[in-house]
């Protein structure tokens, strides 16, 4: 993307709602005293059914929708609704997608970072649990819990909303601040009137996601979620994803990205692919 000197924008459409955007400027610029504890709380997917093969329709190359992934018989359920917009079925299926804590995970994640500073770096510790199912076509995780330890002493708890609240919640030594789509709480209360001073930190302002993509295509200036802070978030998720398969903490750097003395975690970090020539 640099060296063509493009423009990109990550779907991280949150970071383009005031709420989401006034939640981390308090936390960063200390209104809730020090931060120590964020949890990060999404609903969780259900097992699948076992499916029958299905002949691959008209209007589907099947073939180009697989990819690089391995291969595997066609079912309507593998891909996506043929007659509606439902949630689609490869998001709970691990050859391409991990599941609840890529998809809902790198939303949340993405703003608990953002709120810590620490939107272009990591975690340093990821310890992680998950249940799986036993059978059916879904096979990412269900009830699940990851706890990630940063470099500036916070801890973030990440699990679904049966042990948690729905969105991100920032806790501190006076207050804490709770945001979510479409809503957003703090106590004291009275941090929702606070006003973020002019020589206070400002977070980047966007209120339409979909038009700052398009503002920055024609300024050349960096949007609201740039690819390095996508890339963070979606690393975050995907370190969870490796701690909760092996069910056992990993240590990470955050700096060079690699696995400190584990080289089954590390092996984890590539895919298989069953075309190599395309990497």
């Amino acid at each position: 993307m640099k060296r063509y000197g493009r423009i990109l924008q990550v779907g991280s459409q949150q970071r383009s709602d005031a709420r989401f955007r006034f939640a981390c400027e308090l936390v960063r610029n200390g209104r809730i005293g020090k931060l120590h504890t964020v949890k990060v709380g999404f609903d969780l997917d259900v097992p699948g059914p076992i499916e029958p093969v299905m002949p691959v329709p008209k209007n589907l190359d099947y073939e180009m929708w697989l990819g690089p992934a391995p291969f595997t018989a066609y079912t309507e359920n593998r891909v996506h609704p043929q007659s509606s917009y439902e949630r689609p079925g490869w998001l709970r299926i691990s050859d391409y997608c991990f599941g609840m804590i890529t998809g809902w995970g790198s939303h949340h994640i993405d703003i608990a970072q953002w709120g810590m500073g620490l939107e272009k770096s990591g975690p340093l510790e990821i310890d992680g649990w998950a249940e799986y199912p036993k059978d059916g076509l879904w096979d990412v995780h269900l009830d699940f819990q990851i706890v990630y330890k940063y470099a500036n002493d916070v801890t973030l708890i990440c699990t679904g909303t049966n042990r948690t609240k729905s969105g991100v919640v920032f806790e501190g030594s006076d207050g804490w601040v709770h945001v979510d789509r479409g809503s957003i709480d703090s106590q004291p209360k009275s941090l929702l009137t606070s006003v973020i001073k002019p020589e206070e930190i400002h977070l980047y302002h966007s209120n339409d996601h979909k038009r700052n993509f398009l503002d920055c295509i024609k300024t050349r200036q960096e949007t609201v979620a740039p690819v390095e802070t996508g890339h963070r978030s979606c690393s975050a998720c995907i370190l969870g994803y490796i701690s909760m398969k092996l069910g056992r903490k990993i240590k990470w750097n955050p700096e060079k990205e690699i696995m400190l003395s584990d080289e089954t975690a590390a092996r984890m970090l590539s895919r298989p692919n069953r075309f190599p020539w395309t990497m």
